[in-house]
């Protein structure tokens, strides 16, 4: 028995055959590329998301030497939104999860009176579903008014497989302000935002994650080179998945998925509120559990942006890039760099702050501005973290996948900026450990937990390289310095929307 697991990441779509055994025997990659058509803006084509997948998942069978499989699940990013019309196609590109224009509706939800807000700390983010689609209505109205369906990239791709427009209950609970536990979508809300059709449009059947779908239909299983018709599962958000392959021990550790962005995961048995993080979410993931998130917007890709685009070091030079910057001693740089390049998701969610470099001499070199950059992600993990601690939540353990383990210098300076260890997930994706487990679960009937064990990844310890105290201070100046330039960061998101055309 196999099954085959597809992650439609933010760069590339990944694709992974596994045995019933838990063992990976085929993995495939498909590039796609983003527009960022204006600041703030980031877009994706989801036509190319499914060539992506079809492309990866026919390396990945092609390689296990396979053409049946038992069952098919997915993963993507959320909050990535598509627009698609009477036949299922794309009237426009689809805003990707980064893409920040929803700022100002973002804070229209946060006026708004509805409990299910209560699970969102009060609003919700400008990356979300729905005040993306609230900008949709405001700013290109016909294009909304001709939408038959909204949802979102797990929903387009579920779409391709099967023909079924069904909702997957981790994207609708964490961000549609859904609550399972009502059992339905809250148009009320929706009406009082102003997209009151918005919950005829989304899908109305929510399954849980794990859950069978149904068949692939023959059109999709011949594209993916499938003799048969297995099952779809339920899929879901990439990075909430980690939990998934990472609880099968019985463990409650707090995932960081580290990659383009870092997603900040945890369960807990009983809920927390704070306006600092996303949740408590109820039974999103888990029945009778509340999932909660944070999260930086710009992570691994504020490291590519500096180093290919910027300073202009291909794929194949990075390595001498990150390895000259290992040699700087720490504090010797004199930089501080901003990581808000996107806005800020979680402690400050605001999606109007901005990236910024400070201390620059006419003697930084591209390994300090490197190093710097590095650092500045690490202290936004850092800032995370300990906002998830302010309100109650157990961070002692921290798992840390994604990415991020192809850059050393980041893994490190994630556990010296910490001040102490975390592990490290090594070898497999969690998220395709993850799908893989939710397709034995549409098969068998089970949950994915309950099949995670024999999908469970092998971690290892990073121990911090310096004293446990060796960046407090410049962690502290790094808090006072987005305090102080918020404001600025603010006028020149205006001042950018000022010269944008009327819609």
């Amino acid at each position: 028995m196999h099954y085959l697991a597809i992650d439609i990441g933010t760069e590339s779509a990944r694709a992974a055959v596994f045995a019933g055994d838990g063992i990976r025997v085929g993995e495939g990659q498909s590039p796609y590329p983003t527009s960022f058509p204006r600041p703030g803006w980031a877009e994706q084509d989801p036509e190319q998301w499914w060539r992506g997948a079809v492309d990866a998942s026919r390396a990945a069978l092609a390689q296990a030497g396979v053409d049946r499989i038992a069952a098919i699940s997915i993963a993507t990013t959320s909050s990535s939104v598509v627009v698609l019309d009477d036949d299922a196609r794309p009237l426009r590109p689809a805003l990707l999860w980064m893409d920040s224009r929803a700022s100002v509706e973002a804070e229209i939800t946060a006026s708004a009176i509805h409990p299910n807000l209560a699970f969102s700390g009060g609003s919700d983010s400008a990356e979300w579903l729905v005040p993306k689609a609230m900008w949709l209505a405001r700013n290109e109205a016909d294009i909304y008014r001709r939408a038959r369906y909204v949802g979102e990239s797990v929903d387009y791709l579920t779409f391709k497989l099967t023909g079924q427009w069904v909702g997957s209950r981790l994207n609708a609970t964490c961000k549609w302000n859904f609550d399972p536990r009502s059992g339905g979508l809250p148009h009320d809300l929706y009406a009082e935002l102003g997209v009151g059709d918005l919950g005829e449009k989304l899908p109305n059947d929510i399954r849980a994650v794990g859950a069978a779908v149904g068949e692939i239909t023959r059109a999709a299983a011949a594209k993916l080179g499938l003799e048969n018709t297995p099952v779809v599962a339920t899929g879901g958000i990439d990075a909430h998945l980690s939990l998934v392959p990472l609880e099968a021990g019985g463990a409650r550790p707090v995932s960081v998925v580290a990659g383009t962005s870092n997603a900040f995961i945890a369960e807990l048995t009983d809920p927390v509120f704070s306006k600092t993080i996303w949740g408590p979410y109820p039974e999103a993931l888990t029945p009778g559990e509340w999932l909660v998130e944070g999260g930086q917007i710009s992570a691994g890709s504020s490291l590519t942006w500096l180093a290919e685009r910027v300073l202009g070091y291909g794929r194949e030079r990075v390595h001498a890039l990150v390895a000259d910057a290992t040699n700087i001693h720490p504090l010797d740089h004199g930089l501080l760099m901003l990581d808000n390049f996107m806005g800020n998701r979680t402690p400050l969610r605001d999606a109007k702050l901005r990236g910024g470099i400070l201390g620059l001499t006419l003697g930084t070199t591209p390994a300090e501005l490197y190093r710097a950059a590095v650092e500045s992600v690490a202290f936004g993990t850092r800032q995370v973290l300990e906002s998830f601690e302010a309100v109650g939540v157990d961070a002692r353990e921290v798992v840390v996948s994604g990415g991020i383990r192809h850059n050393p210098l980041w893994v490190q300076l994630t556990a010296d900026v910490l001040g102490r260890p975390v592990h490290l997930s090594e070898g497999e994706n969690l998220t395709l450990l993850a799908c893989a487990a939710m397709g034995a679960s549409a098969v068998n009937g089970t949950t994915p937990s309950a099949e995670a064990r024999i999908f469970s990844p092998q971690t290892r310890l990073i121990e911090p390289s310096c004293a446990s105290d060796t960046y407090d201070e410049v962690f502290a100046t790094y808090r006072e310095a987005v305090t102080a330039t918020a404001g600025i960061s603010h006028d020149l998101v205006d001042f950018a929307r000022a010269k944008e055309p009327v819609a």
